[in-house]
């Protein structure tokens, strides 16, 4: 009897935001989670209980049985814990997600070896749709490459095999594209509650602002004082944020930055 590739037995390094969302949703399409490691027990069970899996807080105790590890570590401890995960698993395939991190780091520690790397935000209390998000795959060899083809085409419509000098050029964009903007976000936040203004009357213009990108390229869309860079405009609004330099140079660069953009 052929096996489905559900049955692949899975285990999870790491119970954090990428991990909680990637666990649940195999776990929604049937795949064996059969267990969670994390540094701390908390996140190790609640991870756990949503997937129906074993649980350990001991890089020891972390079954051997599993034919696919992912690996969700913030880098530092990824690099330092690499020696324990890979111990006994010769036989599996282990794979990291981080969007920074090269295929080779694995090189000396593993034999069969990869990446999987979905490119999304993600936040534990906030379930994303996996069918709309871009996976980035990479492994040593073609028949692994080929097996999380398959595992990723089970949650996404969009799958890719990508280089790792690639997904470091992706992964950088997307400091861009969601880091910095949401810092945005983070900063206007302040500033409203600073004129008693609710952050809430944003939304639709956020909304908006995301919503025409799907239709235009960054640089049709962009709007606002500094496309043409208005002056009087510019210097009102670096007045009003005079006590706080941060900021103020924070828009004097995005303000020349745009209208540099423009002028190619």
């Amino acid at each position: 009897m052929n096996r489905s590739i559900e049955d692949t037995p899975i285990v999870f390094i790491g119970a954090g935001n990428l991990a909680t969302n990637l666990a649940k949703a195999l776990y929604y399409k049937g795949f064996r989670i059969v267990q969670v490691y994390s540094r701390t027990e908390e996140s190790a069970r609640a991870l756990a209980e949503q997937v129906e899996a074993g649980y350990t807080t001991d890089l020891q105790e972390i079954s051997k049985e599993a034919r696919l590890y992912i690996v969700s570590l913030k880098d530092a401890a990824f690099v330092e814990l690499l020696p324990q995960i890979t111990e006994g698993k010769q036989d599996a395939l282990l794979v990291h997600t981080a969007g920074s991190i090269p295929m080779s780091i694995w090189e000396k520690y593993a034999e069969r070896y990869g990446v999987f790397y979905p490119m999304q935000t993600f936040s534990k209390q906030r379930e994303v749709n996996f069918r709309e998000i871009p996976f980035f795959v990479e492994a040593k060899r073609p028949e692994d490459v080929e097996l999380l083809k398959a595992i990723a085409a089970t949650l996404s419509d969009n799958v890719y095999e990508i280089t790792s000098e690639q997904r470091k050029s992706l992964h950088l964009a997307a400091v861009f594209i969601c880091n910095f903007t949401n810092h945005m976000y983070a900063l206007a936040a302040d500033l409203l509650e600073k004129y008693n203004l609710p952050f809430d009357v944003m939304l639709p213009l956020i909304d908006e602002t995301a919503r025409k990108v799907h239709e235009l390229t960054p640089h049709e869309a962009q709007t606002g004082p500094a496309v043409r860079y208005d002056e009087n405009v510019i210097s009102n609004h670096l007045a009003m944020l005079a006590d706080s330099p941060a900021l103020q140079e924070i828009y004097k660069l995005m303000s020349k930055s745009i209208h540099e953009h423009h002028q190619l």
